[in-house]
């Protein structure tokens, strides 16, 4: 084995250690960590849903502990203002000449890792607030751009819209987070052992195991994992086939507008990232049907049609899989 094969597998070894330590605090979600894991070698944001209870905010907590990297949470209110997350200017004065100046006072969005709790109980004007952080990395404060830092990940917990007090995302947002990731009820033998975990005189303590260096290697990993043309055939076909124009199936009666170029670019990359935690080096059939969901769920605008007949998202993506076949 050369020294880079080494360096390699070193590295991933430390994703099996990341694992080991989320689930020192969460109790099963197997498939909702290798998602996150999987947005944050893909270097994109994460949008958590699922009813209240279901240990979302624990799980990103527990993320941001095993990480060597700086974390800060926001929660979300409705009375919640922009200057609250990106910062503000302050009126400072130099006791030596006695002269006044602005200086710009960074909001909590300045760090690598920032939770966004209940990130749809804030009302649009606060939730666009982190637009330009979530695309450019930067903030605009009074004409001047301000650069975050490197690696930067916005991971937003959102209860069900139907839920009362909260305010819908609105589609050019979703579009910002690579993945969007259900949560949902433990099994019985894990609800038991939450049961146990949680109610005892000690909580778990969440180790810190990878270093910031390590992420962003692990990141430009992922760029080299292959593709072949076939698998990037079956994604574009994908994407295509979820507008309605396409004409596939039922998707025009059911779908308003379909996913962008994006959605194409998030499913690469994500399955690359999946690839890579699998310890494979080559995107397979398996990747892509798994992360079909994810990256497609919040970018399809269903009609009044679909509504009525009790369709959500992930029924137009498995619709797409049955209908796009893979290749051979």
């Amino acid at each position: 084995m050369s020294t880079q094969e080494a360096d390699i597998q070193a590295t991933l070894s430390q994703l099996g250690r990341l694992r080991e330590a989320i689930a020192t605090a969460i109790v099963g979600q197997d498939d909702v960590v290798e998602q996150l894991l999987t947005g944050l070698l893909a270097g994109g944001h994460c949008l958590l849903e699922g009813v209240p209870g279901l240990g979302k905010t624990l799980l990103v907590r527990s993320l941001g502990q095993a990480l060597d990297l700086s974390f800060r949470r926001i929660q979300f209110t409705p009375d919640l203002m922009p200057s609250d997350i990106l910062g503000t200017e302050i009126l400072e004065e130099d006791h030596g000449t006695g002269k006044r100046h602005f200086k710009f006072q960074p909001g909590p969005v300045f760090t690598h890792l920032l939770l966004a709790d209940e990130l749809n109980r804030t009302p649009p004007k606060t939730q666009a607030a982190l637009l330009e952080a979530m695309q450019e990395h930067t903030v605009s404060y009074a004409g001047v751009t301000h650069r975050l830092p490197e690696p930067f990940f916005v991971l937003a917990t959102q209860n069900p819209l139907e839920q009362a007090g909260t305010y819908p995302l609105p589609e050019a947002q979703l579009d910002r987070f690579l993945l969007h990731i259900r949560v949902d009820y433990p099994s019985e033998a894990e609800e038991r052992a939450i049961l146990e975990q949680t109610t005892g005189k000690a909580s778990a303590q969440v180790p810190s195991v990878m270093a910031g260096e390590a992420v962003r290697g692990l990141q430009a990993l992922v760029r080299e994992v292959h593709v072949s043309t076939d698998m990037l055939d079956w994604i574009n076909r994908l994407v295509r086939a979820s507008r309605p124009q396409a004409g596939v199936g039922d998707i025009a009666q059911w779908v308003k507008w379909g996913a962008g170029p994006r959605a194409g670019q998030a499913l690469v990359l994500s399955a690359k990232a999946r690839a890579l935690i699998h310890g494979r080096f080559a995107v397979t059939e398996a990747d892509i049907r798994a992360l079909a969901a994810p990256v497609l769920r919040h970018r399809l605008l269903l009609t009044f049609m679909a509504e009525a007949e009790g369709k959500s998202a992930d029924d137009v993506v498995a619709l797409l899989l049955a209908a796009v076949p893979p290749p051979r």
